[in-house]
């Protein structure tokens, strides 16, 4: 399970260092692709890649179809080098925004890699159904 939040920087190559204990969690080998209903990064293991795809699949075919283009296709295999930097394809960093500077964030089963002021705009957006999600909580 992935949590916690970082700032990272974007090399002139498109390369980010993520932090070691989401990398050890990821494996040698894992995918970034674009997310879901959002202008950002998704990072997941092979497994949860394949476990996607998996019910992807299950759909009808013109969900099927849909899901391909937005989510299989942007979809690319990773593995970070001797640095543990991973290369983060041109076409995603353009989805997402990001140049330069990247916020890192676990998301229970994956990672997301976003550009900050995206990122605060989109979570500003979602104050209200936070304090509805608070509400039922009753924390």
């Amino acid at each position: 399970m992935f949590s916690g939040m970082s700032t990272h920087s974007v090399d002139s190559k498109g390369r980010i260092v993520l932090p070691a204990k989401f990398r050890e969690a990821l494996g040698e080998s894992f995918y970034v692709a674009k997310g879901f209903k959002t202008d950002c990064i998704q990072v997941m293991t092979a497994e949860r890649f394949n476990e996607i795809n998996e019910k992807i699949m299950e759909l009808p075919a013109n969900k099927v179809f849909a899901l391909q283009y937005a989510f299989t296709a942007t979809a690319v295999e990773v593995t970070p080098n001797a640095s543990g930097r991973i290369q983060l394809p041109q076409t995603l960093r353009e989805l997402a925004g990001i140049e330069n500077d990247a916020v890192v964030i676990g998301m229970n089963k994956c990672i997301e890699i976003w550009n900050f002021e995206k990122y605060k705009a989109f979570t500003a957006s979602l104050s209200d159904v936070l304090d509805e999600a608070l509400d039922m909580l009753r924390l």
